[in-house]
């Protein structure tokens, strides 16, 4: 059964190929996945792991985020992004939560079940309810985002905002 994971390098090799397969959207964070090589691949999962920490260093613009990764064993399927704060740009695009699911496994829940289990952790960060933002057009994000409580905002430019309960109403 898939579930979140802190970053691991024991997924080297899934992430690795998920990373090579058409469709793959290259978030900043995960350039190069794939050329890394181990001891490259183990020092980038000690820094998506250190990023939860408020005093590791980070880009301008930048706020402390909890990084974990949906997996099946050692498949590496998806990911989620929790920002512990927001700055005026990801109160406008961004939001708290952002989560990706591997081209060859969507449509089977995975999105959905991503946000489902991120709004615990986010809990957890104090954070009682999530902003969640998705591109106008993106039917299956709005529809992820809806299943799990998320109430809408508005749109701002090409973005649709959603306010997602974090505590255990949202279940």
């Amino acid at each position: 059964m898939a579930h979140l994971i802190n970053p691991r390098a024991s997924v080297a090799a899934s992430l690795r190929a998920a990373a090579a397969e058409p469709g793959w959207e290259e978030h900043s964070v995960y350039a190069g996945a794939a050329d890394r090589d181990d001891a490259a691949f183990a020092a980038w999962v000690d820094e998506l792991i250190d990023d939860a920490r408020d005093g590791s260093p980070r880009p301008d613009g930048f706020v402390a985020s909890t990084n974990l990764w949906w997996v099946e064993g050692e498949q590496y399927l998806g990911r989620v992004q929790i920002r512990h704060h927001l700055t005026p740009f990801l109160r406008e695009f961004g939001g708290h939560i952002g989560y990706y699911v591997v081209p060859r496994v969507r449509r089977q829940g995975h999105a959905t079940a991503i946000l489902a289990a991120a709004l615990p952790v986010a809990a957890a960060l104090g954070i009682e309810c999530a902003l969640v933002t998705c591109d106008v057009d993106n039917t299956a994000s709005r529809k992820t985002i809806e299943a799990n409580g998320g109430l809408f905002q508005d749109q701002r430019g090409p973005k649709l905002r959603y306010w997602v309960p974090t505590g255990p109403a949202s279940a």
